[in-house]
């Protein structure tokens, strides 16, 4: 028994709707409706200044010297860059709260 045909099947991979927030809760969003269509701009014309910048966030031991390198079907990302997470994740936050307990049990 042979299956559809390719011309009668409707693609449900694309969606076009949005779904805007509530103006209150826009008005208290911690990104601007400006300030996050900038970055989707951006995002979608020049990735790897995207990417480059949002990594620049986080603190590196060593820089990467490229954002992504792309030879399909492997991708490096932020190659030759070095990354202690546990910096990232804790230690950089305790200089200006260090003599606050992180956990009481």
């Amino acid at each position: 028994m042979a299956g559809p045909s390719s011309s009668s099947l409707e693609s449900v991979l694309h969606e076009a709707r949005r779904f805007p927030p509530p103006k209150d809760f826009a008005a208290r969003a911690r990104l601007p409706a400006a300030e996050a269509e900038r970055l989707r701009r951006l995002a979608a014309e020049d990735p790897d200044r995207f990417w480059g910048e949002q990594a620049a966030c986080i603190a590196w031991r060593t820089p990467w010297t490229k954002v992504l390198d792309w030879q399909p079907p492997r991708a490096r990302w932020f190659v030759g860059g070095k990354l202690n997470v546990s910096y990232n994740c804790l230690d950089r936050h305790l200089a200006p709260r260090g003599d606050k307990t992180a956990l009481l049990w």
